[in-house]
């Protein structure tokens, strides 16, 4: 079942020191192991991601002393300060039944929802986002959370696959689904279908 809490953890590398990150950063977990904690690499440019799913609050201290080790560890290879966001799970139209999806690839949508519409928002991506991600089987999770504490507040989708990108992507290029993000722009986001953003990153130990 998929975790309660995730802490997602993000930083920009220079050029040529993904790898180098990628081993120190593998290291450090590998003597302070926590359940399902995974590290990924952006497809899109030299970004690496963390996910670490919790199960309480609590566990925030031990994960800051770790990434203070990280700190000393990598510094010198980045080009960026961490991004780091705690979000809450909400609901899940495809669970799945570890703390994080194991697929290949995940894929971030964020959107920041207007306050007032949340509730309706809530109730029309049922029939639409979730009814989309449901018939299609090119995405094998589908997991909804929302931020707790976030420079970048609101809704996050956290979506696993294991096809090729392009034909995962095809799911959210149909014209049904542009459709839909219309629908969503013109009503439920902030500023409009430009505030949706989404990122695919492949897991860094396949």
């Amino acid at each position: 079942m998929s975790s309660t809490l995730l802490v997602l953890n993000e930083v920009a590398v220079a050029p040529g020191k993904a790898d180098q990150v990628l081993a120190e950063w593998s290291g450090l977990n590998q003597k302070e192991p926590v359940a399902g904690r995974t590290l990924y690499r952006s497809v899109d440019d030299g970004n690496i991601l963390e996910i670490t799913p919790l199960t309480d609050l609590s566990e925030l201290g031990a994960l800051n002393a770790l990434w203070q080790k990280l700190w000393g560890s990598v510094s010198e290879s980045l080009v960026s300060d961490f991004r780091r966001q705690l979000l809450e799970f909400v609901e899940a139209p495809k669970d799945v039944a570890d703390p994080l999806p194991r697929t290949p690839y995940v894929q971030l949508r964020h959107i920041e929802v207007k306050p007032r519409e949340y509730a309706a928002y809530r109730e029309w991506r049922e029939s639409t986002i979730f009814d989309v991600v449901r018939r299609a089987e090119q995405v094998e999770a589908f997991l909804a959370y929302h931020s707790l504490l976030s420079t970048e507040p609101g809704v996050m989708f956290v979506s696993g696959f294991a096809c090729e990108p392009a034909e995962y992507q095809s799911v959210f290029t149909s014209p049904e689904y542009q459709r839909i993000v219309q629908q969503a722009g013109d009503r439920y986001i902030v500023g409009g279908e430009s505030g949706l953003y989404t990122r695919v990153y492949k897991r860094a130990d396949v």
